[in-house]
């Protein structure tokens, strides 16, 4: 049994892609996607005709109708790969807009229904972890559109989006690596700030203990890896979402895999049960100088991201 196979007895596997020609050979239950991932694809030859043919056929329609309109073909291509669900983000402009966010949520739901997509079951809707974006989610889960809540870097926010009720987060292990590793410098320790003393690995532990302790369902879903040492020091994860080569990575290696995280054994902890308002979650995240910093450069980067896939359809639009 190889590492990838091994890690799918305890672990849901997700392929983090735009590239959905890669599934069928990965063969992951979800998959999901984002504005960078969805602009490295179009770039390709073998996925331009998907940008050229969504513009000619919307012609005349608001840009961000037809930026959506993209998202969901890539979707819908993912979905007939996949058996299970595929994540699609809203903007990550209106980051700081609740009413927004929900409004472009539901236009989501309602192009994957136009093309007969059953959207309760095949369906999560990424917003960013930022207060507006979890207050939305917990509005588009009490209308039964389930949300995977992303750029998420601190407890905090992983407590906001339990008490919300939303269906997954994504804590982002790598990003929160790429922090502690910069901020260290040359005293970085590589040996000693790997597997399960990796920063990002202890915040996704941490998370996935909290919420069995307090049977929050929650789904957690550990996010952007740099390497297989933090997939497999989260083996037992509800679930990982992996770029394909280190899916292929995991799949060529036939070394013994330990299951890390078990459910029941984290529900035995006595952490105790924490609760934010409004100015509480502002503070505790503001307190958090990695978990702010990497959230604000993760929106920047992704409303960036949008803002070339805007002037990619532009041009094929002339």
């Amino acid at each position: 049994m190889n590492q990838l196979d091994a890690l799918r007895q305890w672990t849901t596997v997700v392929a983090d892609t735009g590239d959905f020609k890669q599934l069928s050979v990965s063969k992951p239950q979800d998959a999901t996607t984002n504005p960078s991932l969805i602009l490295k694809a179009v770039q390709k030859p073998e996925y331009r005709p998907l940008l050229d043919e969504t513009v000619k056929k919307h012609a005349g329609k608001p840009l961000d109708e037809v930026i959506d309109r993209l998202l969901v073909r890539f979707g819908g291509e993912i979905l007939s790969i996949i058996p299970g669900r595929v994540s699609t983000e809203v903007d990550a402009r209106l980051s700081f807009d609740t009413a927004a966010t929900i409004a472009r949520g539901e236009r989501i739901v309602a192009l994957y229904k136009a093309e007969g997509i059953d959207t309760e079951k095949r369906l999560l809707i990424k917003v960013a972890s930022t207060w507006e974006g979890i207050e939305a989610a917990r509005v588009l889960e009490q209308k039964g559109i389930r949300t995977n809540l992303t750029l998420l870097f601190s407890f905090a926010q992983a407590v906001a989006c339990g008490a919300a009720g939303v269906q997954l987060i994504s804590p982002f292990v790598g990003r929160i690596y790429d922090w502690y590793k910069k901020s260290a410098g040359a005293g970085w320790d590589e040996a000693a700030s790997s597997g399960a003393n990796d920063p990002g690995v202890k915040s996704v532990r941490q998370i996935y203990a909290y919420y069995k302790q307090h049977g929050i369902k929650t789904e957690v879903m550990g996010a952007s890896f740099r390497n297989v040492g933090q997939i497999k020091a989260l083996a037992g994860c509800d679930l990982l979402t992996i770029s394909p080569e280190l899916l292929a990575e995991l799949a060529a290696s036939n070394e013994p895999l330990e299951h890390a995280l078990d459910a029941k054994a984290a529900a035995k902890g006595d952490t105790a049960k924490v609760s934010y308002d409004e100015a509480g979650f502002r503070f505790a995240l503001n307190e958090d100088a990695m978990a702010t910093e990497k959230l604000a450069e993760g929106i920047r980067a992704f409303a960036a991201d949008a803002v070339k896939l805007e002037k990619l359809m532009l041009e094929s639009g002339k």
